[in-house]
């Protein structure tokens, strides 16, 4: 199952809590250092407990959403040094049902920064804690924005780029930001061209 989420008003209500105009941004790429994935990449293990689960027996999903909003949420600030409030999460996939006393752990890392905004993914795997067996439970991709003391949107770190697996999500991070902002009515399909000569080549494949 995919689900996706759009918390705009969120971000719309910090940046415009004061009533004030946003801050003017600099270019990230030259007022700020890029940072590594490492080191703002997050790990958390939770056991799984009667009040987090459904008549099933299997961990709720608003439960395991809030838990890797939280994972996302310290990789975003630990990446930018900044206060970050979720902008939308996408493509969540529930793949396997987590079921009481599994052992959940999440992982999550920067994928890519847009000036103001940053991509993390979230990982998922359930753990049988009897046979150490594990599974790949969920994946999602979460948005942030970085805001400043006066909660106006401010410039976040570049990522460095340090291997073909970074080079993949990195490129694959834009993908899904054009289409958040076509699905948003904030850009065309035509001013995305790059998306759509990958969308044609996925089609011919």
């Amino acid at each position: 199952m995919r689900v996706t989420l759009h918390l705009y008003k969120e971000v719309e209500y910090l940046v415009l809590a004061n009533n004030q105009p946003p801050a003017t941004l600099t270019d990230p790429k030259t007022a700020l250092e890029s940072r590594k994935v490492e080191d703002s990449r997050v790990t958390m293990t939770e056991f799984v407990l009667p009040n987090d689960t459904n008549t099933l027996g299997n961990m709720m999903g608003g439960r395991l959403m809030h838990l890797m909003d939280i994972c996302a949420a310290m990789t975003a600030q630990r990446h930018t040094r900044r206060v970050c409030v979720t902008a939308s999460v996408d493509n969540v996939v529930f793949r396997s049902p987590i079921r009481l006393g599994e052992i959940v752990i999440l992982e999550s890392y920067v994928n890519r920064v847009f000036n103001t905004s940053l991509e993390i993914e979230v990982r998922v795997q359930a753990e049988n804690p009897m046979t150490g067996e594990r599974r790949q439970a969920n994946t999602a991709y979460f948005t942030f924005v970085a805001v400043d003391e006066q909660y106006h949107k401010t410039a976040a770190p570049p990522i460095e780029v340090e291997t073909k697996e970074h080079q993949r999500r990195y490129e694959a991070a834009l993908h899904r930001r054009d289409l958040r902002l076509i699905f948003a009515g904030r850009k065309r399909l035509d001013d995305a061209s790059h998306l759509r000569d990958y969308l044609l080549s996925t089609i011919e494949q």
